[in-house]
């Protein structure tokens, strides 16, 4: 299974409720602190969704 490792470089703070929602359901509690998460096409969409919140590097 593919992995990549995301992280937040962007502030939620001025984002639609529904890009703060996102980052929480990919389990993205603050800034700086990279996440883990397995690719499936739920996860690869919610990452192309908020993708100028995100840097995403492959495991």
């Amino acid at each position: 299974m593919k992995k990549l490792r995301v992280t937040q470089i962007k502030s939620g703070i001025k984002q639609p409720e529904r890009q703060k929602r996102t980052l929480k359901a990919l389990g993205i509690s603050r800034m700086g602190r990279p996440v883990d998460v397995v690719v499936t096409p739920q996860i690869a969409g919610m990452i192309a969704k908020i993708n100028h919140l995100l840097k995403v590097e492959e495991i």
